[in-house]
């Protein structure tokens, strides 16, 4: 069974599947903006200044990044 596969299935089998799949893609877009918008305050409020701390957040925020890109793009 194929990524795409199993989206149709639930889209057309599950009950509320569309809205399943709706709520999951803008759930997802708006943790990113999230995401975003909490390293333009850091950068904005000078975070960067904690180099041990701001280089942890970028890696986080680069795990989560490739963590999307392998669930996304890669199946």
């Amino acid at each position: 069974m194929t990524a795409f596969s199993s989206v149709t299935h639930i889209c057309r089998d599950v009950n509320y599947g569309w809205i399943i799949r709706y709520l999951h893609a803008n759930g997802a877009s708006m943790f990113f903006i999230c995401l975003y918008m909490h390293v333009g305050r850091g950068m904005y409020y000078g975070s960067y200044t904690f180099s041990e701390t701001w280089n942890i957040g970028i890696m986080l925020l680069f795990t989560v990044m490739a963590t999307a890109f392998m669930g996304y793009v890669l199946p």
